[in-house]
């Protein structure tokens, strides 16, 4: 039975996402909480070597079936290797990005049917496990985009790949109020961060 607490934070390019994880951990190590941080793809030397793959933008020829199959491969190692391991231990583990970037941008940024990978998903690669809070940073991608540029084949996607990804996180918070936390990633970073701390303190302290 799972003992830890799972944490995803979501969001178009640029959202600030890796300033924010950062930020959550250590306020949850402050108050004495055993974090790891993870990040997607990636997290393990297996899942880093697939994201070599999927992110090298000379790939162009890259077809979304393979695309998707990457992603959740890479994603089922570090489930099995890092994710269930550390909150069987009772770790609060905080993941840049899990299952809903690919129903964003490989279900509604690519198109293909949401309903077979949330069923691929659920038979290989993350069976029942689903994160215990999702912070979305919202940021409409043409924003974000000013904030880091273009550097990785899913960066490099149009424009109208990029409105579409964006319009799917916000339908998934809409889904899924419960789970799902949507904050304005336009704000100023120290706004978000003590939206985000006071999320921390509602549901685990």
């Amino acid at each position: 039975m799972k003992k830890g607490y799972f944490i995803t934070f979501e969001g178009a390019e640029g959202s600030g996402k890796s300033t924010q994880i950062k930020r959550a951990a250590a306020y949850l190590r402050l108050n004495g909480k055993k974090v790891l941080l993870l990040r997607e793809p990636g997290g393990t030397r297996v899942s880093e070597a697939i994201r070599e793959i999927i992110l090298n933008k000379t790939f162009k020829e890259m077809k979304p079936e393979t695309e998707l199959l990457l992603y959740l491969a890479a994603r089922a190692q570090i489930v099995r290797e890092k994710i269930e391991p550390a909150l069987e231990k009772g770790y609060i583990v905080i993941c840049d990005r899990f299952e809903d970037s690919t129903i964003a941008y490989q279900g509604y940024g690519r198109k293909m049917s949401i309903e077979n990978i949330k069923k691929v998903s659920g038979l290989f690669v993350r069976a029942d496990l689903q994160p215990d809070l999702t912070i979305l940073l919202d940021i409409n991608p043409k924003d974000g985009m000013k904030r880091g540029g273009r550097h990785d084949r899913m960066e490099y996607q149009s424009w109208v790949f990029h409105h579409r990804v964006w319009r799917g996180f916000r339908t998934l918070a809409r889904q899924q109020k419960k789970r799902f936390i949507k904050i304005d990633a336009a704000k100023s970073i120290e706004e978000v961060s003590s939206i985000i701390q006071s999320q921390l303190d509602q549901r685990i302290f």
